[in-house]
């Protein structure tokens, strides 16, 4: 079984601009080749619900946690060092799923739910423009997420990436309440292939859109991952974007059909 790389691996250099996402988040590219980012141009509807990042400072100089931290309503979001990598699995692993010998018979994931903040939404695919930016679903469908094509199919190797809105000019959107999720929380994702795949979450960060984690989020791994994204923070209404990203990792834990 081969491994599956993300877009980044095989595309262009670039320099990745940071959009505004009535729920998903720029992507910033580093010393990988190029990592898709979005513009959602939404407008702010119902401010989304921000976590408070903490940074400690000691003797006058910022610094940030080694790890990604577990998350849950209510508790401050910190985001990990640039160079942190992703969260350990808070559940036992199970192996990935293989992938598809051909296109004809490859996988999509069609839905995803997440029982702890309600969540139950049909998922469609997503792309990246001639910018480079990841596009989004689009604003007249705040309750659909979007699937980034040339990511892994969830439960197969490596990590997948779905993001979604967090709010629209009219109101809450599809992850408005993503930054309440915590590390344990489960996240089900329904396949093509009538495959369904649990992943178990294993932590969750709030960062700015300046410094996103591109390797943590987009780099390879050695078991089936998914990534979801989403806004958060400030919504600047000049600009048309929030501050921040807020990003839950996950790991494969349960898989059947």
């Amino acid at each position: 079984m081969t491994e599956q790389k993300p877009l980044l691996n095989r595309a262009l250099p670039g320099l990745l601009i940071a959009g505004s996402l009535g729920g998903v988040g720029a992507i910033m590219v580093g010393l990988l080749s190029l990592a898709p980012t979005v513009d959602d141009g939404s407008g702010p509807g119902p401010q989304a619900q921000p976590s408070t990042v903490q940074i400690q400072n000691a003797a006058g100089a910022f610094v940030l946690p080694p790890t990604v931290g577990p998350g849950g309503k209510n508790v401050p979001l910190t985001p990990a060092r640039l160079d942190a990598p992703p969260p350990l699995a808070a559940a036992p692993v199970v192996a990935p799923i293989p992938p598809a010998k051909t296109k004809a018979t490859k996988a999509a994931p069609v839905r995803i739910k997440i029982p702890k903040i309600k969540v139950n939404a049909t998922i469609g695919s997503v792309t990246v423009d001639i910018k480079g930016n990841l596009t989004t679903p689009p604003l007249s469908k705040p309750s659909l997420t979007g699937w980034y094509k040339f990511s892994p199919v969830p439960g197969e190797l490596g990590p997948a990436v779905i993001n979604g809105h967090v709010s629209t000019t009219k109101g809450a959107a599809v992850f408005y309440r993503l930054s309440e999720v915590a590390k344990g929380d489960q996240i089900y994702v329904y396949r093509s292939d009538k495959k369904v795949t649990r992943f178990t979450v294993s932590g969750v960060e709030q960062v700015s859109k300046s410094s996103f984690p591109t390797a943590r989020v987009y780099g390879n791994t050695k078991n089936a991952q998914l990534r979801l994204i989403t806004c958060g923070g400030v919504f600047n209404k000049t600009a048309h974007s929030y501050t921040d990203n807020i990003i839950v990792y996950a790991t494969l834990s349960k898989k059947k059909g």
